[in-house]
Protein backbone atom coordinates (compact mmCIF):
# COMPACT_ATOMS: atom_id res chain seq x y z
CA UNK A 1 0.00 0.00 0.00
CA UNK A 2 1.16 3.55 -0.76
CA UNK A 3 2.50 5.55 2.22
CA UNK A 4 0.65 8.85 2.71
CA UNK A 5 3.77 10.35 2.58
CA UNK A 6 4.85 8.86 -0.61
CA UNK A 7 4.38 10.47 -3.93
CA UNK A 8 2.41 9.13 -6.62
CA UNK A 9 3.61 9.41 -10.18
CA UNK A 10 2.02 8.52 -13.49
CA UNK A 11 4.63 7.81 -16.46
CA UNK A 12 3.97 6.84 -20.30
CA UNK A 13 5.94 6.75 -23.68
CA UNK A 14 4.78 7.07 -26.98
CA UNK A 15 5.81 6.52 -30.23
CA UNK A 16 4.62 7.63 -34.02
CA UNK A 17 5.54 4.22 -35.18
CA UNK A 18 8.13 1.86 -33.91
CA UNK A 19 11.13 2.95 -34.26
CA UNK A 20 9.72 6.69 -34.76
CA UNK A 21 9.74 10.02 -33.50
CA UNK A 22 9.25 9.75 -29.24
CA UNK A 23 7.37 11.03 -26.31
CA UNK A 24 7.39 10.77 -22.90
CA UNK A 25 5.54 12.43 -20.01
CA UNK A 26 4.98 12.21 -16.08
CA UNK A 27 2.62 13.76 -14.24
CA UNK A 28 1.62 13.97 -10.38
CA UNK A 29 -2.04 13.94 -9.74
CA UNK A 30 -2.77 17.51 -8.79
CA UNK A 31 0.53 18.79 -9.05
CA UNK A 32 3.36 19.09 -11.00
CA UNK A 33 4.18 17.47 -14.92
CA UNK A 34 6.97 17.40 -17.67
CA UNK A 35 7.45 15.91 -21.09
CA UNK A 36 9.77 15.25 -23.60
CA UNK A 37 10.91 14.50 -26.96
CA UNK A 38 13.33 12.43 -28.94
CA UNK A 39 13.33 12.86 -32.71
CA UNK A 40 13.94 8.51 -33.42
CA UNK A 41 12.74 6.14 -30.70
CA UNK A 42 11.04 3.15 -29.41
CA UNK A 43 8.07 2.68 -27.45
CA UNK A 44 10.22 0.90 -24.97
CA UNK A 45 12.99 3.81 -24.93
CA UNK A 46 9.98 5.94 -23.89
CA UNK A 47 8.87 4.21 -21.78
CA UNK A 48 11.82 3.75 -19.62
CA UNK A 49 12.65 7.54 -19.93
CA UNK A 50 9.45 8.71 -18.20
CA UNK A 51 9.92 6.89 -15.52
CA UNK A 52 13.44 7.54 -15.22
CA UNK A 53 13.45 11.72 -16.33
CA UNK A 54 10.65 11.08 -13.05
CA UNK A 55 12.41 9.64 -10.45
CA UNK A 56 14.97 11.79 -11.53
CA UNK A 57 12.64 15.18 -10.84
CA UNK A 58 10.94 13.76 -7.74
CA UNK A 59 12.50 13.31 -4.19
CA UNK A 60 11.54 11.69 -1.07
CA UNK A 61 9.38 7.99 -1.31
CA UNK A 62 7.49 7.85 -4.31
CA UNK A 63 5.31 5.26 -5.73
CA UNK A 64 6.13 5.21 -10.11
CA UNK A 65 2.44 4.14 -11.97
CA UNK A 66 3.12 2.42 -15.14
CA UNK A 67 0.90 0.87 -17.77
CA UNK A 68 4.37 -0.73 -19.36
CA UNK A 69 5.07 -4.03 -17.77
CA UNK A 70 8.42 -3.61 -19.41
CA UNK A 71 9.44 -0.98 -16.94
CA UNK A 72 7.50 -2.28 -13.76
CA UNK A 73 8.62 -6.01 -13.73
CA UNK A 74 12.09 -4.84 -14.33
CA UNK A 75 12.04 -3.69 -10.43
CA UNK A 76 8.82 -5.37 -8.91
CA UNK A 77 10.06 -8.84 -10.53
CA UNK A 78 13.60 -7.70 -9.99
CA UNK A 79 14.65 -8.40 -13.32
CA UNK A 80 17.65 -5.92 -13.04
CA UNK A 81 19.19 -8.72 -10.63
CA UNK A 82 19.87 -11.10 -13.45
CA UNK A 83 21.17 -8.95 -15.65
CA UNK A 84 23.93 -7.68 -13.21
CA UNK A 85 24.43 -10.98 -12.11
CA UNK A 86 24.62 -12.24 -16.07
CA UNK A 87 27.03 -9.07 -16.80
CA UNK A 88 24.09 -7.16 -18.56
CA UNK A 89 22.67 -10.33 -20.52
CA UNK A 90 18.45 -11.41 -20.10
CA UNK A 91 18.06 -14.90 -19.23
CA UNK A 92 18.32 -15.96 -22.85
CA UNK A 93 22.15 -14.76 -22.28
CA UNK A 94 21.64 -12.01 -25.18
CA UNK A 95 22.48 -8.43 -24.57
CA UNK A 96 19.91 -6.68 -22.69
CA UNK A 97 18.07 -3.90 -25.21
CA UNK A 98 18.39 -0.50 -24.34
CA UNK A 99 21.43 -0.65 -21.55
CA UNK A 100 22.34 2.69 -21.99
CA UNK A 101 19.04 3.62 -20.69
CA UNK A 102 18.39 1.17 -18.21
CA UNK A 103 22.23 1.03 -16.24
CA UNK A 104 21.91 4.57 -15.20
CA UNK A 105 18.19 4.19 -14.59
CA UNK A 106 18.64 1.27 -11.96
CA UNK A 107 21.42 3.04 -10.71
CA UNK A 108 19.28 5.73 -9.72
CA UNK A 109 16.36 3.39 -8.15
CA UNK A 110 19.21 1.81 -6.35
CA UNK A 111 20.85 4.58 -4.83
CA UNK A 112 17.50 5.69 -2.96
CA UNK A 113 14.94 4.49 -0.81
CA UNK A 114 11.20 4.45 -1.31
CA UNK A 115 10.96 3.70 -4.93
CA UNK A 116 8.12 1.42 -5.92
CA UNK A 117 6.58 0.49 -8.97
CA UNK A 118 3.27 -0.05 -9.80
CA UNK A 119 1.23 -1.66 -13.04
CA UNK A 120 -2.05 0.30 -14.29
CA UNK A 121 -4.01 -0.45 -16.77
CA UNK A 122 -3.57 1.89 -20.39
CA UNK A 123 -6.63 2.75 -21.31
CA UNK A 124 -8.92 1.26 -18.29
CA UNK A 125 -10.72 4.21 -17.13
CA UNK A 126 -7.86 6.16 -14.61
CA UNK A 127 -8.22 9.87 -15.39
CA UNK A 128 -4.38 9.92 -14.64
CA UNK A 129 -3.06 7.64 -16.87
CA UNK A 130 -5.02 9.19 -19.46
CA UNK A 131 -3.61 12.37 -18.75
CA UNK A 132 -0.05 11.56 -19.08
CA UNK A 133 -0.93 9.26 -22.35
CA UNK A 134 -2.11 12.49 -24.07
CA UNK A 135 0.99 14.57 -22.77
CA UNK A 136 3.68 11.96 -24.53
CA UNK A 137 1.29 11.29 -27.50
CA UNK A 138 1.12 15.31 -27.85
CA UNK A 139 5.31 15.35 -27.49
CA UNK A 140 5.70 12.65 -29.65
CA UNK A 141 3.79 14.41 -32.37
CA UNK A 142 4.43 17.60 -31.99
CA UNK A 143 8.40 16.84 -30.75
CA UNK A 144 8.47 19.78 -28.08
CA UNK A 145 8.66 19.33 -24.53
CA UNK A 146 6.71 21.24 -21.50
CA UNK A 147 6.60 21.10 -17.77
CA UNK A 148 4.82 22.68 -14.79
CA UNK A 149 4.09 23.21 -11.79
CA UNK A 150 0.06 22.48 -11.95
CA UNK A 151 -2.18 20.02 -14.09
CA UNK A 152 -1.97 20.95 -17.33
CA UNK A 153 -4.94 22.15 -18.72
CA UNK A 154 -4.66 21.48 -22.71
CA UNK A 155 -3.27 18.29 -23.54
CA UNK A 156 -3.01 16.13 -26.93
CA UNK A 157 -5.44 14.00 -28.11
CA UNK A 158 -5.15 9.91 -26.43
CA UNK A 159 -3.36 7.32 -28.15
CA UNK A 160 -5.43 4.69 -29.88
CA UNK A 161 -7.77 3.68 -27.00
CA UNK A 162 -7.04 -0.07 -26.02
CA UNK A 163 -3.79 -0.73 -28.58
CA UNK A 164 -0.96 -1.54 -26.36
CA UNK A 165 2.78 -0.64 -26.78
CA UNK A 166 4.51 -3.40 -25.65
CA UNK A 167 4.82 -6.78 -24.64
CA UNK A 168 4.90 -7.93 -21.11
CA UNK A 169 8.43 -9.84 -22.10
CA UNK A 170 11.95 -8.39 -22.31
CA UNK A 171 12.07 -8.55 -25.65
CA UNK A 172 11.36 -5.77 -28.32
CA UNK A 173 7.71 -5.40 -29.49
CA UNK A 174 5.96 -3.08 -32.18
CA UNK A 175 2.72 -0.89 -32.10
CA UNK A 176 -0.36 -3.18 -33.84
CA UNK A 177 -4.11 -2.74 -33.31
CA UNK A 178 -6.33 -4.70 -31.33
CA UNK A 179 -7.78 -7.84 -31.99
CA UNK A 180 -11.65 -7.41 -33.22
CA UNK A 181 -14.12 -8.78 -31.02
CA UNK A 182 -15.81 -11.87 -31.56
CA UNK A 183 -12.37 -13.49 -32.79
CA UNK A 184 -10.82 -16.72 -32.40
CA UNK A 185 -7.59 -18.71 -33.18
CA UNK A 186 -3.86 -17.00 -33.23
CA UNK A 187 -3.40 -13.25 -33.66
CA UNK A 188 -1.30 -11.39 -35.98
CA UNK A 189 2.74 -11.89 -34.80
CA UNK A 190 4.96 -9.05 -33.41
CA UNK A 191 7.55 -8.47 -31.45
CA UNK A 192 10.95 -10.68 -30.69
CA UNK A 193 9.87 -14.32 -31.40
CA UNK A 194 6.28 -13.65 -32.47
CA UNK A 195 5.01 -12.52 -29.42
CA UNK A 196 1.91 -10.33 -29.51
CA UNK A 197 -0.06 -8.55 -27.33
CA UNK A 198 -4.25 -9.28 -27.41
CA UNK A 199 -6.57 -6.45 -26.74
CA UNK A 200 -7.04 -6.09 -23.09
CA UNK A 201 -10.39 -7.13 -22.48
CA UNK A 202 -11.13 -7.60 -18.89
CA UNK A 203 -13.76 -10.36 -19.51
CA UNK A 204 -12.00 -12.16 -22.66
CA UNK A 205 -15.11 -10.41 -24.30
CA UNK A 206 -13.40 -11.29 -27.68
CA UNK A 207 -12.86 -15.01 -27.66
CA UNK A 208 -14.99 -16.56 -30.02
CA UNK A 209 -17.91 -13.74 -28.39
CA UNK A 210 -17.67 -15.20 -25.12
CA UNK A 211 -18.41 -12.60 -21.91
CA UNK A 212 -18.43 -12.93 -18.53
CA UNK A 213 -16.88 -12.87 -15.08
CA UNK A 214 -13.98 -14.33 -15.84
CA UNK A 215 -11.76 -16.89 -13.23
CA UNK A 216 -8.75 -18.52 -14.17
CA UNK A 217 -7.22 -21.47 -12.50
CA UNK A 218 -3.19 -21.58 -12.15
CA UNK A 219 -1.18 -23.56 -10.23
CA UNK A 220 0.84 -26.67 -9.31
CA UNK A 221 1.91 -29.41 -12.42
CA UNK A 222 3.16 -32.58 -12.21
CA UNK A 223 4.88 -34.63 -10.30
CA UNK A 224 2.68 -32.60 -7.54
CA UNK A 225 -0.54 -33.31 -6.49
CA UNK A 226 -0.24 -37.28 -6.95
CA UNK A 227 2.17 -37.39 -9.98
CA UNK A 228 1.73 -37.29 -14.13
CA UNK A 229 -1.74 -40.41 -13.74
CA UNK A 230 -5.04 -39.81 -12.22
CA UNK A 231 -4.79 -40.44 -8.88
CA UNK A 232 -6.97 -40.13 -5.77
CA UNK A 233 -5.18 -36.91 -4.82
CA UNK A 234 -5.83 -34.65 -8.27
CA UNK A 235 -9.41 -36.28 -8.11
CA UNK A 236 -9.97 -34.28 -4.82
CA UNK A 237 -8.17 -31.00 -5.71
CA UNK A 238 -10.62 -31.45 -8.85
CA UNK A 239 -13.39 -31.92 -7.12
CA UNK A 240 -12.62 -29.06 -4.92
CA UNK A 241 -12.18 -26.41 -7.69
CA UNK A 242 -15.46 -27.65 -8.88
CA UNK A 243 -17.49 -26.88 -5.32
CA UNK A 244 -15.58 -23.28 -5.55
CA UNK A 245 -16.14 -22.61 -9.03
CA UNK A 246 -19.93 -23.60 -8.79
CA UNK A 247 -20.22 -21.31 -5.76
CA UNK A 248 -18.43 -18.59 -7.90
CA UNK A 249 -21.09 -19.47 -10.89
CA UNK A 250 -24.42 -18.95 -7.75
CA UNK A 251 -22.86 -15.30 -7.80
CA UNK A 252 -22.33 -14.69 -11.14
CA UNK A 253 -24.50 -16.07 -13.67
CA UNK A 254 -22.09 -15.24 -16.51
CA UNK A 255 -19.26 -17.15 -14.53
CA UNK A 256 -16.58 -18.04 -17.63
CA UNK A 257 -13.55 -20.40 -16.63
CA UNK A 258 -10.35 -19.32 -18.10
CA UNK A 259 -7.54 -22.12 -17.94
CA UNK A 260 -4.08 -22.93 -20.29
CA UNK A 261 -4.41 -26.41 -20.18
CA UNK A 262 -1.29 -27.31 -18.84
CA UNK A 263 -0.48 -30.62 -17.16
CA UNK A 264 -2.06 -30.29 -13.56
CA UNK A 265 -3.97 -28.05 -11.79
CA UNK A 266 -5.10 -26.10 -15.12
CA UNK A 267 -6.57 -29.27 -16.69
CA UNK A 268 -8.36 -30.19 -13.64
CA UNK A 269 -10.38 -26.76 -13.52
CA UNK A 270 -11.23 -27.59 -17.06
CA UNK A 271 -12.56 -31.01 -16.33
CA UNK A 272 -14.02 -29.07 -13.38
CA UNK A 273 -15.82 -26.80 -15.23
CA UNK A 274 -17.49 -28.74 -18.09
CA UNK A 275 -18.46 -31.62 -16.01
CA UNK A 276 -20.49 -28.26 -14.07
CA UNK A 277 -21.86 -26.93 -17.17
CA UNK A 278 -19.45 -23.76 -17.31
CA UNK A 279 -18.37 -22.06 -20.03
CA UNK A 280 -14.56 -22.53 -20.83
CA UNK A 281 -11.87 -20.44 -22.58
CA UNK A 282 -8.59 -21.57 -23.21
CA UNK A 283 -5.58 -19.35 -23.37
CA UNK A 284 -2.93 -20.68 -25.11
CA UNK A 285 1.14 -19.30 -24.87
CA UNK A 286 1.89 -20.53 -28.40
CA UNK A 287 0.73 -23.38 -30.81
CA UNK A 288 0.65 -26.89 -30.01
CA UNK A 289 1.61 -26.61 -26.66
CA UNK A 290 0.93 -30.53 -26.09
CA UNK A 291 3.25 -31.50 -28.75
CA UNK A 292 5.94 -32.97 -26.52
CA UNK A 293 3.27 -34.72 -24.52
CA UNK A 294 2.34 -38.91 -24.51
CA UNK A 295 -0.73 -39.26 -27.56
CA UNK A 296 -3.09 -39.94 -24.27
CA UNK A 297 -2.29 -36.93 -22.93
CA UNK A 298 -2.38 -34.84 -26.40
CA UNK A 299 -5.88 -36.96 -27.09
CA UNK A 300 -7.09 -35.08 -23.68
CA UNK A 301 -6.08 -31.67 -24.40
CA UNK A 302 -7.64 -31.97 -28.00
CA UNK A 303 -10.68 -32.82 -26.74
CA UNK A 304 -10.96 -29.98 -24.04
CA UNK A 305 -10.13 -27.36 -26.79
CA UNK A 306 -13.05 -28.82 -28.77
CA UNK A 307 -15.02 -28.43 -25.96
CA UNK A 308 -14.15 -24.64 -24.94
CA UNK A 309 -16.20 -21.92 -25.86
CA UNK A 310 -13.47 -19.63 -27.44
CA UNK A 311 -9.88 -20.74 -28.09
CA UNK A 312 -7.24 -17.56 -27.95
CA UNK A 313 -3.14 -18.09 -29.07
CA UNK A 314 -1.19 -15.61 -27.74
CA UNK A 315 1.90 -16.12 -29.70
CA UNK A 316 1.89 -16.75 -33.65
CA UNK A 317 5.40 -18.78 -33.48
CA UNK A 318 6.19 -22.05 -31.18
CA UNK A 319 9.38 -21.63 -29.24
CA UNK A 320 12.66 -22.72 -30.63
CA UNK A 321 13.89 -24.16 -27.04
CA UNK A 322 13.09 -24.53 -23.99
CA UNK A 323 13.81 -21.00 -22.49
CA UNK A 324 11.92 -19.66 -25.34
CA UNK A 325 8.74 -21.30 -24.04
CA UNK A 326 9.75 -20.62 -20.40
CA UNK A 327 9.53 -16.91 -21.55
CA UNK A 328 6.04 -17.75 -23.49
CA UNK A 329 4.84 -19.59 -20.78
CA UNK A 330 5.66 -16.17 -18.36
CA UNK A 331 4.10 -13.98 -20.75
CA UNK A 332 0.73 -15.68 -20.85
CA UNK A 333 0.90 -15.72 -16.73
CA UNK A 334 1.26 -12.32 -16.69
CA UNK A 335 -1.62 -11.41 -19.50
CA UNK A 336 -3.74 -13.37 -17.51
CA UNK A 337 -3.14 -12.00 -14.59
CA UNK A 338 -3.91 -8.56 -16.08
CA UNK A 339 -7.32 -9.67 -18.11
CA UNK A 340 -9.24 -11.82 -15.92
CA UNK A 341 -11.54 -10.81 -13.41
CA UNK A 342 -9.96 -13.18 -10.08
CA UNK A 343 -7.84 -16.26 -10.15
CA UNK A 344 -7.33 -19.21 -8.41
CA UNK A 345 -4.05 -20.33 -7.26
CA UNK A 346 -3.42 -24.27 -6.65
CA UNK A 347 -0.38 -23.47 -4.22
CA UNK A 348 1.29 -25.34 -1.45
CA UNK A 349 2.40 -22.28 -0.20
CA UNK A 350 5.55 -23.47 -0.76
CA UNK A 351 6.72 -23.43 -4.44
CA UNK A 352 9.19 -20.43 -5.08
CA UNK A 353 7.86 -20.20 -8.89
CA UNK A 354 4.18 -20.17 -7.55
CA UNK A 355 5.41 -17.61 -5.07
CA UNK A 356 6.55 -15.37 -7.38
CA UNK A 357 2.96 -15.97 -9.44
CA UNK A 358 0.87 -15.21 -6.21
CA UNK A 359 2.20 -12.10 -5.72
CA UNK A 360 2.01 -11.38 -9.61
CA UNK A 361 -1.76 -11.84 -9.45
CA UNK A 362 -2.20 -10.23 -6.04
CA UNK A 363 -0.70 -6.89 -7.50
CA UNK A 364 -2.81 -6.77 -10.32
CA UNK A 365 -6.33 -8.35 -9.11
CA UNK A 366 -5.81 -7.24 -4.93
CA UNK A 367 -8.24 -9.32 -2.82
CA UNK A 368 -9.73 -11.51 -5.86
CA UNK A 369 -7.31 -13.98 -5.65
CA UNK A 370 -8.38 -17.47 -4.38
CA UNK A 371 -5.10 -19.94 -2.67
CA UNK A 372 -6.59 -23.65 -2.70
CA UNK A 373 -4.14 -25.55 -1.08
CA UNK A 374 -3.64 -28.84 -2.17
CA UNK A 375 -2.73 -30.70 1.01
CA UNK A 376 -5.92 -29.20 2.98
CA UNK A 377 -7.95 -32.03 0.42
CA UNK A 378 -5.26 -34.93 0.21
Amino acid sequence: MTSSLSTVVYTDGACSGNPGPGGWAWIVPDGAFAAGFETRSTNQRMEIMAAWRAVEAIDGPMEVRSDSTYVVNCFRDRWWEGWLARNWHNSQRKPVANRDLWEPFIDLVRSRSGVTFSWVKGHGGDPWNDRVDRLAVEAARNQAARSGLETPTALGSPDRPGARRESSGQGSATAKPTKPAGTTGTPTPGGAGGATDVPPAGVLSYANGVTGHSVVVLGHQPPEIGGYDANPWADAVQRRLGEILQAKASLHEDLVVVSGLRLGSEQLAAEAALAAGLDLVVVLPYPEPDAPWPAPRQARFAELVAAAKGVLVLQHKRPDSAAQAGTALSRRDGWLARHASEAILVWDGQDQRLARLHRSLVDHLGDDVWVLDPREVR
